[in-house]
């Protein structure tokens, strides 16, 4: 996947940061979409939207805090298609899967910056920042994984198998 990176250097980023709970009245995708992350950065949809961010890269222990499933569904309907953090929640890790949306641990995002742009092989577990020319290696992923995230999430992984 290619894409553009939005950053945010907080650690501890929980789930009523990235979609407060006074939103969670209506489940609607683009509802939560329009009120994520506006209580830690009020312009993060505008941004996102108008900068064709499509790399969320956050500090550790992102998406702590409440097990919410909604957190992840506002992200990947605000435009998200891939998080970076060096350590992630658990549960929010394996909601955002279930819903397709991927994420990657990456223990130094120091050199990565709001607009680089990156490369990123899920397969080999490579990514280019095309910008500073910076490269990075992670742990890859497993296949099964990664055809959870293609079929867009598990719901549709096991649709496509079992069904």
């Amino acid at each position: 996947m290619n894409g553009k990176v939005i950053k945010y250097h907080q650690k501890n980023i929980d789930t009523d940061l990235i979609i407060p709970a006074r939103y969670l009245v209506n489940s609607e995708p683009n509802f939560l979409a329009s009120h994520c992350m506006e209580d830690l950065d009020p312009l993060f949809v505008k941004k996102v939207k108008d900068n064709n961010y499509s790399i969320l890269v956050a500090d550790s222990n992102f998406g702590c805090g409440s097990s919410r499933e909604q957190a992840p569904l506002a992200l990947k309907a605000s435009g998200i298609k891939c998080i970076i953090a060096p350590s992630f929640a658990r549960i929010l890790f394996r909601n955002s899967i279930n819903i397709g949306l991927q994420m990657v641990e990456l223990s130094n995002i120091d050199d990565i910056k709001t607009g680089d742009m990156l490369e990123i092989d899920f397969k080999s577990g490579k990514i280019d920042n095309t910008t500073s020319q910076h490269y990075y290696t992670v742990k890859k992923q497993p296949v099964f994984l990664q055809e959870i995230i293609s079929d867009g999430g598990l719901v549709n992984y096991a649709k496509k198998r079992f069904i």
